[in-house]
């Protein structure tokens, strides 16, 4: 079964999670009659939507249409949990009668000890966060044998285990990260001074972050997820020890420095689909100036792309951002403990900072737009000292005005640097769109 983004993503912004689970090779559920449970003095009813070998996934919806909080969650997962071992929950709200959250509830199971493991879905989110983890989720006929019979219990708990048991990572990765660059270092062959080695190390890891978030975006190759493994693997068919000097180069040079029409035809044989991102990351950087023989064997590169695949790539969709994906504000942290040399003026601004300024900002420039002065004898003017304000009087003319003002914002940060202040305020303007809905 081939993982069809599009339809995946529609389900998901539907919150049709039935409907999403027999897309991803599940079965239909063997009990789909909605089932009343009372948790803490509350009714809540569970429904059945999907199984497989023995792992159930569960609907929970609320008699007040809330989702519960973390104690009743906790709760309601050891009730369901004495009938069905293996489960995963997916809390509902109800509001207007429709849903417009889910929150994914699974446990990691360690002896005796138990870690909640939760993921929001918000509609109305583009849902790249969530795709990554429905990808893992998906059977094909592949994994069921020649009889028919569906994957053993444990396969399907290890593959709900794989997508939603991602590690907290931001300072694990930042040591995974730092291991890695000292090894890295010892790879490098062709640079002679060690401050320049040091750097160029730095130049290559970020490169190659930043192309992983785009071959996890789908963004490369007709949206091949392992690109750069991919082309590890054909490289080595060519030869050893080419990946550096045949692909990555043409790759950084060629497929993301030049439009397609002005690549070589080797180029774009090699490379396949490759947006054109006009950047500076992929431009030739002094190093490779002073330096043109460099060379890297293939060793290091797959080194790295085994630590970059123990972590969930995603640009962060959820409200208020989490640290348990490689985010942008993850890199960020690497820049500042790792990268970051305040001597030469690189600085890197925590997102509690970057994301109260923002708002300050934003805000501000949102509520001057929306006021009208008062006209006397004509029209009575509106005011808002407070995005709060104007959130309680929302109505349908404010909704068509905000429909004109917030495309209309443009956000200039001149020193950019790690990109901190700007994903802030793509998370801002995001957060203002979703007023109206």
């Amino acid at each position: 079964m081939t993982f069809d983004i599009k339809r995946t993503r529609d389900y998901l912004q539907e919150l049709d999670f039935k409907t999403l689970f027999n897309e991803l090779g599940w079965s239909r559920p063997k009990n789909p009659k909605p089932v009343d449970m009372v948790v803490e003095n509350a009714t809540y009813k569970r429904r059945e939507i999907a199984e497989l070998s023995g792992v159930t996934i569960f609907e929970i919806t609320a008699q007040n249409g809330k989702i519960p909080n973390a104690d009743v969650r906790k709760a309601i997962h050891k009730e369901i949990s004495s009938l069905y071992h293996e489960n995963l929950l997916i809390f509902l709200d109800w509001i207007i009668e429709r849903h417009t959250q889910s929150l994914w509830y699974w446990v990691k199971r360690d002896g005796s000890k138990r870690y909640p493991r939760e993921h929001l879905y918000v509609t109305g989110q583009p849902g790249d966060l969530s795709l990554s983890k429905l990808e893992t989720m998906v059977f094909d006929v592949g994994d069921f044998d020649e009889s028919g019979d569906a994957p053993d219990v444990l396969e399907v708990a290890n593959r709900l285990k794989k997508a939603l048991d991602v590690e907290r990572v931001t300072k694990r990765f930042y040591e995974d990260f730092r291991k890695e660059h000292l090894r890295f270092l010892d790879y490098i062959d062709g640079i002679d001074d060690e401050r320049d080695r040091r750097w160029y190390a730095s130049v290559l890891l970020n490169r190659l972050m930043f192309i992983y978030f785009l071959q996890r975006k789908w963004f490369l190759d007709n949206g091949n997820p392992d690109y750069l493994q991919d082309k590890l693997a054909e490289s080595r068919e060519r030869g050893a020890n080419l990946y550096y000097s045949q692909f990555l180069n043409l790759l950084f040079f060629e497929g993301f420095a030049k439009p397609e029409d002005e690549r070589s035809d080797v180029a774009r044989n090699m490379l396949g689909q490759v947006v054109y991102l006009n950047g500076g990351l992929f431009l030739l950087h002094p190093i490779e100036k002073r330096w043109p023989g460099i060379h890297i064997p293939d060793e290091a590169f797959e080194n790295l792309l085994t630590l970059f695949s123990r972590y969930s790539w995603n640009l962060d969709d959820t409200p208020r951002g989490r640290d348990d994906e490689i985010s942008p504000h993850v890199l960020g942290y690497i820049f500042e403990k790792y990268i970051n040399q305040k001597s030469f003026g690189a600085y890197y601004t925590r997102p509690e900072i970057t994301e109260y300024l923002c708002e300050r900002t934003i805000y501000k420039l949102i509520l001057e737009k929306i006021s009208v002065p008062t006209i006397p004898g004509l029209t009575p003017g509106r005011h808002f000292d407070t995005v709060e304000e104007l959130l309680m009087k929302l109505d349908a003319r404010l909704c068509r005005d905000l429909l004109d003002i917030l495309p209309s914002i443009s956000i200039l940060d001149p020193a950019c640097g790690s990109g901190a202040f700007l994903v802030s305020a793509m998370n801002t303007l995001t957060h203002s769109s979703c007023w109206m809905f």
